[in-house]
């Protein structure tokens, strides 16, 4: 489902939701409220939401480094491949082409085939470690031919660790979700909470407090949607593309 048609299927069903409940309450108790319960039960919202304010924060926040560092990962551990090639270049015999070549089939591998199981939230397989497995063995199998050559294998070889580093970040974040149980439920029974707090102002109209009540209910779950979708950098709303691995494909093409 298109995630603005599915936000907006989110935000009306729960301003549908409260809006029956504040006309229930409303209904069944007093048509204008009961304005003795304003004091106290200003109060108690005032802790209540801003406290939920703080927890919803923190989430979002959170949620949102993970996923511009996991973008900037995917770059990392592109260019770092790509690296990997252009130091090998320097290296005499046919060690460059073999390297680009490994290289390339890493690239195609990732973009081909462990994108669409990262955005669906399935376990990646396929021979994405051993492929980089054969990338190590044909950068230390490389002959270097005095000490400029040296160096740019050690290069080479140092810039092969970032990729398999930036590779097992990647895994982890694409299945290691941020939002555990307990704190959706912190999220979601604290959003409940402070949606029927104002049920027990009085002194307004039925319209009034039906359109506020409603209005709360809808800007809540709209920041719990955008929680939800989060989750996963590589699919949902973030829906992170693999360019950086495209361009690594053009670079060693």
């Amino acid at each position: 489902m298109n995630t603005y048609l599915a936000g907006s299927l989110w935000v009306l069903s729960s301003v549908l939701a409260a809006a029956l409940v504040a006309y229930l309450v409303r209904r069944i108790g007093q048509d204008e409220g009961r304005p003795g319960n304003n004091d106290a039960a200003g109060q108690v919202f005032t802790i209540v939401s801003g406290l939920h304010a703080v927890v919803v924060a923190f989430v979002l926040i959170t949620l949102f480094d993970t996923v511009s560092s996991a973008r900037a990962g995917t770059y990392d551990e592109a260019e770092s491949l790509v690296a990997v090639a252009w130091a090998v270049d320097a290296l005499p015999g046919e060690a460059g082409s073999e390297v680009r070549g490994l290289g390339r089939d890493y690239a195609g591998t990732v973009v081909d085939a462990e994108w669409p199981q990262m955005r669906g939230g399935q376990d990646v397989t396929g021979p994405g470690w051993e492929q980089l497995d054969r990338l190590r063995a044909a950068v230390l199998a490389a002959e270097a031919d005095g000490e400029w050559q040296e160096e740019r294998k050690s290069e080479a070889a140092a810039r092969l660790d970032e990729v398999y580093e930036k590779r097992q970040e990647r895994l982890n974040t694409a299945f290691d979700r941020s939002v555990v149980a307990v704190v959706w439920f912190v999220l979601i029974a604290g959003s409940v909470i402070c949606v029927l707090l104002p049920n027990l102002f009085g002194g307004t109209r039925m319209a009034t407090h039906i359109i506020v009540v409603s209005t709360l209910a809808g800007a809540l779950s709209l920041l719990l949607f955008a929680i939800y979708q989060l989750q996963n950098p590589f699919g949902g709303g973030s829906w992170i593309e693999p360019d950086a691995f495209r361009w690594a494909l053009a670079r060693l093409g």
